[in-house]
Parts: structure tokens; C-alpha cells; sequence
């Protein structure tokens, strides 16, 4: 009865497009299967995440000028790339190509950095 439940319930994940237990095992292995959901989420967090830590350095330094854009989305570009070229070894044309894996989470992302990098840079220079 109490097995029945525990299928019941892990069906009902999967049902409504999530992955019932997530494994981070998963983000570092080439031979994972990725749907187009599942790896632009991944590339999407990824990307808010340097996001974060280049507005928080960039404003921490402090840095000022466009060229220090240039430089995250350089930074950033990069290490998508890496990570679903190198570490995935996933093959772009089955996700829409390079552009679309590239641009997963961009816009957000240059504003999540643009939002941190001004707010630590007035407050802590200012």
C-alpha cells in the first residue's frame, strides 16, 4: 500500500515535467540525456549565477566603464559554452544551436548583473 503511494506520487512528478529527485551527478555527466526544457534551465541558472558573483565583484572593486560589460558577457559566453560543449558534450543542433544554448538566460542575466554591479558600487562607494 504505502509502495503504491510512493509510485503514485513520483508518476505525478513526472507528469507535470519535473524531474522527481534531481541529481547534481547529472549537471557534470557527457552521457546524461537533456530535454530543450531541461538543459536551458540549467544553462538559464548558470548564467544568473556569474551574473551575480561578476555584478557583486565588479561593484566590490570597484570597476567602472562599458568595456567591463563587454568582459561578463565575454566571461560568461565562455563558460556556457564550456560547460554544454566540453562537459556535456551535447550536440547544439538538437537544441536549435549555438545561438540558442547561447542565449539561454542572457537578457535576464545582464540585468541581474547590471542591478548588482550598480547597487554594491553606490553603496559601498558612495
Amino acid at each position: 500500500m504505502k509502495e503504491a503511494k510512493s509510485v503514485k506520487f513520483s508518476l505525478q512528478q513526472d507528469q507535470n515535467g519535473h524531474l522527481s529527485p534531481f541529481k547534481f551527478t547529472k549537471l557534470f555527466d557527457p552521457e546524461a540525456s537533456w530535454d530543450k526544457d531541461q538543459l536551458g534551465d540549467v544553462l538559464h541558472w548558470i548564467r544568473q549565477a556569474i551574473a551575480i558573483v561578476c555584478g557583486l565583484l565588479w561593484g566590490a572593486i570597484p570597476v567602472v566603464g562599458g568595456i567591463w560589460i563587454v568582459v561578463f558577457l565575454v566571461i560568461s559566453s565562455a563558460i556556457i559554452y564550456g560547460y554544454y560543449g566540453m562537459i556535456l558534450k551535447v550536440d547544439e543542433e538538437d537544441f536549435g544551436g549555438h545561438g540558442a544554448l547561447l542565449q539561454e538566460g542572457l537578457f535576464a542575466s545582464i540585468t541581474l548583473f547590471l542591478l548588482a554591479w550598480i547597487l554594491v558600487y553606490s553603496l559601498a562607494h558612495f
